[in-house]
Parts: C-alpha cells; structure tokens; sequence
C-alpha cells in the first residue's frame, strides 16, 4: 500500500476547523479540481474530480468522525483508499495532518500513478486547507 502524508498548522482551534472539514458537500468549494460532491446517505458521498486530463468518480464513506480530532474515510469502489485527518491543538492553533493510503495491484500502474498522485494529493490537501483557513478568518 503506497501512503501520502500532508501537514499544515492553521491558526484556529480544532473546534472550528472540524466543524468545516465534516461538511464534505462543501469540499467542492475548497478544491478546483473536485467538480462535485453528491451525499448519497448514511455517510456515503460519490466524489467527481477532474485530474491529470481525466474525470474520475468515486464512492466514499465515513469510516470515523470524532470531534474535533478525527475525520477519515474509505472507498467503496474504485481504487481502494483511505484518508484520514487527525487534528491535534498546539499553541498556535490546530495541526492538521492528512494520511491517504492507496493500493493498485499492478505495480507498474502503481509506480506511475504514485509519480502523479504525491504531488496532486499534496497540492489538493495544500489546497483545501487554505480555503479551510480562508473560511475560519472570515469567521464561518
């Protein structure tokens, strides 16, 4: 299983960046390349995302939601994954760090999609969390 690790600080408590992270429909508005968010029931969501030139659609459900330290996820269909974000309070606000582990059994496929997938993870979690502290300062 191939793992991405992502961190940042934001400077509110975990209160309230939870409070935004647990609203996955609003994940649409943190990222440019996530399209749409549908809520299919009992915590399940279908995730349309545009990458690398292509659309990719995916089935998630939350796995855990603890607050205001836990949030994570795993796929239902699709390439099998799973995300979580830990929260943790530090003096200058919340840590947040994101682990996403993600398996492809053909490794050639897997060595390739790693070589793009690191770096898109990186700048989506990069990206959804500025949005996330975007919101928190503008006082969501």
């Amino acid at each position: 299983m191939s793992t991405i690790e992502h961190s940042a600080t934001l400077h509110a408590p975990p209160e309230r960046v939870f409070a935004l992270l647990e609203r996955v429909e609003d994940f649409v508005d943190y990222s440019d390349l996530i399209e749409a968010i549908e809520p299919l029931g009992d915590a399940h969501y279908r995730w349309h995302v545009r990458a690398v030139g292509m659309d990719w659609t995916f089935d998630v459900v939350i796995t855990e939601s603890v607050a205001p330290s836990v949030l994570a996820w795993e796929s239902v269909d699709g390439v099998h994954n799973t995300g979580r974000y830990q929260l943790t309070r530090v003096p200058e606000g919340t840590q947040v760090a994101l682990c996403v582990e993600y398996e492809i059994k053909n490794r050639f496929v897997e060595k390739a999609v790693r070589r793009a997938a690191t770096p898109l993870v990186n700048r989506v979690s990069q990206q959804i969390l500025d949005r996330v502290a975007a919101r928190l300062h503008a006082g969501e």
